[in-house]
């Protein structure tokens, strides 16, 4: 009976845990992306602050929801505070918390701290460059390198993790694309300051190198090896456009893979003296799913012409797809190693209590075991308001003031609404906008550096004397 003793209190235990948890994020989230995506940024941000006051183990992801709103809102200096925030965490958070592993075992990894897929840590050093580009653009170079950085420290691990893996176990990497926005971020600003074009050829041949597809990319490397930034009396504009509405996660029932067997019978091995058995049913699990899009470009017109149409720079919902499918093992060997390991504390208290000799017994907790089992939920917690694709449009502009008007554009042509932006541009500098576009309009506040930071500090000031 001292072992029943042990076991009934970590039964009991664990199936509250399990019963206490309610929606998962995606259902918490679920209004929040529609109030964003159709372009009522002031309820979200009401929202979402309702959501962050009890947070259930997705503060970050809400944290990075909430600078989605405030960059499209036109705060760009507010979002990059909580980005900066949250990446801090995310780096934290990479160190394990052995305690919260074994209680995620128990329950559901919803339990864990999020510490944040590996495409949400370099696409937030993306947003940081460019979200201090509109506001101030003293650190978007140091922000570009650590995009670089980042793929870096992922792609090493990932190798050795595949090194310890046993021989005729191991699988090769996915191909994982590089975020091209890192270069072009340095090549661009090298550009302006005129200091070193060694670096900027180099940029931009890591540009051509990690988006072949990259429309400009030959055209940008060229003039960097022949040409300058602008030509006297002329400045440049980049116009910056999130297109589509980038990927999510929800819950689907996977049937576990060999791969994920045998990572399991690892996990499970360190933590109880059981063993994975041969199958398993389908278990609960986090799916990444990308959203259909119609558009495809931003088309650019000046003066009543068009100037031409943007191209993808970084597409968003394949690199996390891939980058996702990397990591996939081993979410769902995570999955099997907790079903296994409750399926064994229940054998073990029906041992205990010898339900064997007692029909009635044998059936209820067969029936708890059932119960625990199907509280569990899938990890769900995402950057759910993630655009699909970064695209570019690089335009040299005489000296002075100009409207550009961005509109919508697929395989067929311009379609939706036209959003208008004025632009100061200067001798041989550059000018930056940054404009959301989930479908066929503008949402927010399409934003031009130097007007972003003004106009955010007038805003914060508003809000100061309300306070």
């Amino acid at each position: 009976m001292n072992r029943l003793a042990s076991l009934l209190p970590l039964l009991g235990l664990a199936m509250s845990l399990g019963v206490s948890g309610c929606a998962s994020h995606g259902e918490r989230v679920h209004v929040l992306r529609q109030e964003f995506y159709s372009g009522d940024l002031a309820t979200a941000e009401t929202h979402v602050d309702q959501l962050l006051e009890k947070p259930k183990h997705d503060k970050d992801v809400l944290e990075l929801d909430r600078a989605m709103v405030l960059l499209s809102s036109g705060r760009p200096k507010e979002a990059e505070q909580i980005m900066r925030t949250v990446r801090n965490h995310f780096d934290e958070f990479e160190q394990k918390d052995i305690g919260e592993i074994s209680l995620s075992l128990l329950t559901d990894d919803n339990r864990r701290a999020y510490a944040g897929e590996d495409y949400e840590k370099i696409l937030i050093r993306a947003f940081l460059a460019l979200s201090n580009l509109m506001h101030d653009g003293g650190d978007a170079n140091a922000y570009s390198l650590q995009i670089t950085q980042k793929q870096e420290q992922i792609r090493e691990r990932l190798e050795e993790e595949r090194d310890k893996e046993k021989e005729g176990e191991k699988k090769e990497i996915p191909a994982i694309p590089q975020v091209a926005l890192g270069p072009y971020v340095r090549a661009m600003l090298a550009e302006e300051r005129r200091l070193d074009y060694d670096d900027v050829i180099r940029a931009r041949t890591q540009v051509c190198a990690f988006e072949p597809g990259f429309r400009f990319g030959q055209a940008d490397l060229e003039r960097a090896e022949h040409s300058v930034n602008a030509q006297p009396g002329h400045g440049v504009v980049y116009v910056f456009g999130l297109l589509g509405k980038g990927p999510t996660k929800v819950q689907v029932y996977d049937i576990p893979t060999q791969a994920a067997l045998l990572v399991a019978d690892q996990i499970v091995s360190a933590t109880s003296k059981q063993s994975v058995p041969p199958t398993l049913a389908p278990v609960p699990v986090p799916k990444l799913v990308r959203r259909q899009n119609r558009i495809q470009a931003l088309d650019v017109s000046i003066g009543g012409s068009s100037a031409g149409q943007s191209a993808m720079l970084v597409n968003i919902g394949e690199f996390a797809e891939k980058q996702y499918e990397a990591t996939y093992p081993k979410v769902l060997a995570y999955a099997v190693a907790r079903r296994v390991i409750k399926k064994g504390i229940v054998y073990a208290a029906k041992e205990g209590v010898q339900a064997q000799n007692a029909p009635g017994a044998d059936i209820a907790m067969t029936l708890a075991g059932m119960a625990w089992e199907a509280t569990e939920k899938a990890d769900t917690r995402c950057w759910g308001l993630l655009p699909d694709q970064i695209h570019v449009f690089r335009v040299e502009l005489p000296v002075g003031k100009h409207t550009l008007r961005l509109q919508p554009a697929d395989r067929v042509g311009r379609f939706g609404l036209v959003e208008s932006v004025e632009v100061e541009v200067r001798e041989a500098r550059n000018t930056y906008v940054l404009a959301n576009f989930p479908d066929d309009r503008a949402i927010g506040k399409t934003l031009a550096s130097g007007q972003a930071a003004a106009s955010e500090g007038d805003s914060g000031a508003a809000r100061l004397t309300l306070q």
